[in-house]
């Protein structure tokens, strides 16, 4: 029987997303000046990639 790639495995990309998660997290969380601060810290860390590719198509001019 042949093994197929499941729909649920993200593979590499998924290991990608998952260590940013946590770079950006640390990042904003550490630049927190309150707590506050830190509860959005956190939720910009769950979106990183939306700042990323707006800051990319910003860049070329898109």
């Amino acid at each position: 029987m042949k093994k197929g790639k499941s729909k649920y495995d993200s593979g590499m990309a998924g290991f990608v997303y998952c260590v940013g998660f946590i770079g950006a997290a640390v990042y904003y969380i550490s630049h927190a000046t309150g707590f506050g601060m830190g509860v959005i810290g956190f939720l910009k860390a769950i979106v990183w990639p939306a700042f990323l590719v707006h800051g990319l198509l910003g860049f070329l001019g898109m």
